[in-house]
């Protein structure tokens, strides 16, 4: 086991090698000029020429690049023109806000965990749980209500859901207050009375999914002969299917599941927009808007790890279920 995790952790290394050049190299590729955008009043050319000899941005792409790497790690000295030394983890400094990257992600991150996770929780358990159930009663008005709901759930948009728990629940209801943030710290129900919208939104959608998928796998699974070959050794309902069945019908369910979340937590960009929330995706998205070069490359790295950590845990997982894993 030991040596499987070695392995995807090397390859998650080197997954992360590539998009940070990758990222690195879009700063240069894109057509704003990133001194120009920092110095937005009295720049003339040579002003210009100064502060790009400050940011080492006439050094060999090389060494802008390790320095960059090397400030994730232990800090770096930006110069007078960022200023001064960055703390590790460096990520620059915003060009529109003059702040640290790091401070930034700092604040922003904590919101879209706090949507994210949660909603998780809730779409998993619902969407599986209904799945299964609905195999395990096939051709009943539960599990035809089970399709209805994973069809409609599929057939719908955030913002479409979004907007109509917003127009029951807090304008003509008015029992939950206009989504935003709470850090869990300071004040759990006022975080969770916040945030509740925004997570039954995700989880409808998601589980919609997660029913169908877990109801075709779970049907197929309970064809197979090892499963009848368990109940005609006396073995009963519950064993049968909960070891071997659900076992085996996971298995995919996990690699989605672990893309989903991954994919979710790197920015839950029409989910924040939708209910007012400020967090790594819309980030994001002024960012590009605004062309606030440092604030984009980060976002790009911090995906990134969220997809790596993702699908590490992923395999992991599969290890579990299924030991063969570690063979290959």
């Amino acid at each position: 086991m030991l040596r499987f995790l070695i392995k995807r952790l090397l390859l998650g290394a080197l997954t992360m090698f590539a998009v940070s050049l990758v990222a690195f190299g879009m700063f240069f590729m894109l057509p704003r000029d990133a001194v120009a955008t920092m110095c937005v009043k009295n720049c003339n050319p040579e002003r210009l020429e100064r502060v790009r000899v400050e940011l080492g941005l006439k050094d060999p792409l090389i060494d802008q690049y390790t320095g960059y790497m090397k400030g994730i790690f232990v800090g770096r000295d930006l110069g007078s023109a960022q200023g001064g030394y960055c703390d590790a983890p460096c990520l620059g400094y915003s060009y529109t806000s003059s702040e640290e990257v790091s401070d930034i992600f700092a604040r922003v991150l904590p919101v879209t965990l706090s949507i994210v996770l949660p909603a998780a929780v809730l779409w998993l358990g619902l969407g599986i749980g209904l799945g299964m159930i609905s195999a395990l009663k096939r051709g009943t008005v539960f599990d035809r209500l089970a399709i209805g709901f994973s069809l409609t759930g599929a057939s719908m948009q955030i913002y479409f859901v979004g907007g109509m728990l917003l127009l029951i629940f807090v304008y003509t209801l008015k029992v939950l207050p206009f989504p935003r943030y709470t850090s869990p710290w300071e004040d759990p129900l006022e975080w969770a009375r916040g945030l509740v919208l925004a997570w039954v939104a995700l989880a409808f959608l998601f589980s919609a999914v997660y029913a169908r998928l877990s109801r075709a796998q779970m049907l197929e699974v309970l064809t197979e002969d090892y499963v009848r070959t368990a109940r005609a050794k006396g073995l009963s309902k519950s064993r049968a299917y909960g070891r071997h069945a659900l076992r085996a019908a996971i298995t995919p369910i996990v690699t989605i599941a672990g893309l989903d979340i991954g994919g979710a937590l790197g920015g839950t960009v029409i989910t924040e927009t939708t209910f007012g929330i400020q967090g790594l995706g819309r980030t994001a998205v002024e960012a590009v808007r605004l062309g606030d070069l440092p604030t984009i490359m980060a976002t790009v790295l911090i995906s990134a790890v969220f997809i790596v950590v993702a699908n590490i845990v992923v395999d992991l997982l599969y290890a579990v279920i299924d030991p063969r894993v570690r063979l290959g």
